[in-house]
């Protein structure tokens, strides 16, 4: 079943998200400051490429990480995660959505502060 869902999700909106985010790494693995942010968003990405089967689970972040936690949040995590949540509801309107719309809830929560944030196998 996780196989048969991580396909439908790479078909309806998975793949593109992924490479959204990978650009969004890219971008500010170029500045100095945000690399910790971006390496996190390629994390991201694969996890957006296949995310039936893990969770998110938190992490305690050191003092730097706090820090560039809260400039990403304004800068660019609170979008990405409002656009994760708008997408969740839109999808768990219908049955069938449920499952996808869980997922994007869960890519909300790593969005908005993701060096506080790591990916489990469940």
């Amino acid at each position: 079943m996780r196989v048969f869902g991580n396909i439908i999700w790479l078909i309806f909106g998975g793949l593109e998200m992924a490479i959204v985010s990978f650009l969004e790494g890219i971008i500010l693995c170029i500045t100095i400051v945000f690399i910790p942010i971006g390496l996190q968003l390629f994390k991201l990405a694969g996890f957006y490429i296949w995310p039936m089967g893990k969770s998110v689970v938190a992490t305690n972040p050191n003092g730097f990480k706090a820090v560039i936690n809260v400039i990403w949040c304004i800068i660019g995590g609170l979008w990405n995660a409002l656009i994760c949540l708008i997408i969740g509801c839109l999808f768990c309107i219908t049955v069938i959505g449920i499952p996808f719309g869980l997922q994007y809830f869960k890519l909300a929560r790593f969005n908005l502060t993701p060096l506080g944030h790591d990916f489990q196998r469940v």
